[in-house]
């Protein structure tokens, strides 16, 4: 019996807040993630968001090819296909041409990228280093950091222009999610002072390779002012304790009065962000969360969401499966006001046991620009209807028992 109905014609944007007000809250907003992140947000920003890989590979691509002095490149996921071969020689060839380029990958995540790919870069200039090698890889400097990696995805190119959201280098993100083979996700591209922030990313994890966090091309520019957008940049580690990464999305969740859109690919809140989103729907707020349906790329961690469906459901969050393809982006809007992107998820892994890194927009163009993503994400969606997931069989839920004693690890 399926548990999903088909969306209706009645989830549609509601009408934005009044300006006057919008502004107000927007700094309200702005002032207390500054406050208790203790992180400033910069003005002047220009923001260009990139919808699935038909988008985001060519504008990635251009800055690369268009670098001249420096190229900043870090990535938990580097697998295969043309499109990893391209940004391979790409980089190589502008290593040749006396830029320094400098990629980082993540050993776990980069464990499938072609070797051929790495003795090309490395022959050509490009410094190409793992992020904490496994212990059977060697040079882990402590075993302690196996379950510690590196998620975030940044590129920066001559220090001015970044970029950072959800994609991976491969395959599976070519394509504009047409089809089970082209995964949906969304990236953003940088120019202005908040390229800062995602340098800092870099640097943070750069340095635990050995070489020096800055050298002769490094000019640290004054960015100006190129665009209007407000952005804060936050970046998390791995915590026993409460960290920025959970501070953004708390505050987030906390200070919406009217709706909430949260797109994730991995889902395993605990506690107390199941109660956060409970909490919005009993204060009148519109909580709608967009997951991958059958084309989950990982099971297990789909099972993990699954089994806190009836719970959140039951309260009134709306959660609904993208049907096409794989849901990869990594996306919250607040009241059409302000919204979060980058490379974490709403689990245990992003909040507690990996490096990320996300922006805080402060901008409601920006966000109303990501909610109408959204709203046409649904129309590819189905809703999971309380009545039916609650009569799901039996050894669905057994499933889940399962993936709920693994939601710490997920």
């Amino acid at each position: 019996m399926s548990a999903t109905t088909s969306p209706t014609e009645d989830i549609v944007p509601p009408d934005p807040p009044g300006e006057a007000s919008d502004a107000e809250r927007v700094q309200q907003l702005r002032r207390r993630l500054e406050g208790l992140l203790g992180i400033p947000a910069t003005e002047g920003n220009e923001l260009t968001l990139l919808r699935n890989g038909d988008q985001i590979f060519p504008a990635m691509l251009e800055a690369v090819r268009a670098s001249e002095r420096t190229i900043d490149f870090l990535t938990f996921v580097y697998w295969k296909g043309d499109i990893a071969h391209e940004f391979a020689h790409a980089l190589a060839e502008r290593a040749q041409a006396g830029v320094r380029v400098r990629v980082l990958l993540d050993a776990v995540g980069g464990r499938l990228i072609d070797i051929d790919l790495i003795e090309h870069m490395s022959d050509c200039g490009v410094l190409v280093e793992w992020f904490r090698k496994p212990i059977w890889q060697g040079r882990l400097s402590s075993p302690f950091k196996q379950n510690h990696r590196t998620h975030r995805k940044v590129l920066i190119c001559d220090e001015k222009t970044g970029f950072t959201g959800g994609v991976g280098i491969a395959e599976e993100w070519c394509g504009d999610a047409r089809n089970e083979d082209e995964w949906r996700d969304t990236h953003v591209r940088v120019r202005g002072p908040a390229v800062d922030g995602l340098s800092a990313a870099f640097a943070q994890n750069w340095a635990e390779t050995g070489h020096p966090l800055a050298e002769e091309p490094d000019t640290f520019p004054d960015h100006g002012h190129p665009g209007s957008s407000v952005v804060q940049v936050a970046r998390g580690s791995a915590s026993v304790g409460w960290n920025d990464m959970a501070t953004v999305f708390r505050v987030m969740f906390e200070s919406a009065t009217d709706r909430v859109t949260l797109q994730t690919a991995y889902f395993a809140p605990d506690e107390t962000f199941c109660e956060l989103m409970l909490g919005a729907v009993r204060r009148g707020v519109d909580v709608d969360v967009l997951l991958p349906g059958p084309h989950a790329d990982k099971r297990v961690c789909q099972l993990t969401s699954e089994s806190i469906y009836e719970c959140l459901v039951d309260g009134g969050v709306r959660i609904w499966a993208f049907q096409p393809s794989m849901m990869h982006a990594k996306i919250m809007t607040v009241d059409g006001l302000a919204a979060v992107l980058g490379s974490a998820n709403m689990n245990r892994r992003s909040l507690s046991h990996d490096e990320e890194v996300v922006m805080s927009v402060f901008d409601p163009a920006v966000a109303r620009e990501l909610e109408a993503d959204f709203w046409k994400d649904l129309e590819r969606a189905e809703l999971i209807n309380p009545v039916r997931w609650a009569d799901r069989p039996l050894r669905q839920k057994a499933k889940e028992k399962v993936g709920a004693a693994l939601k710490h690890w997920m």
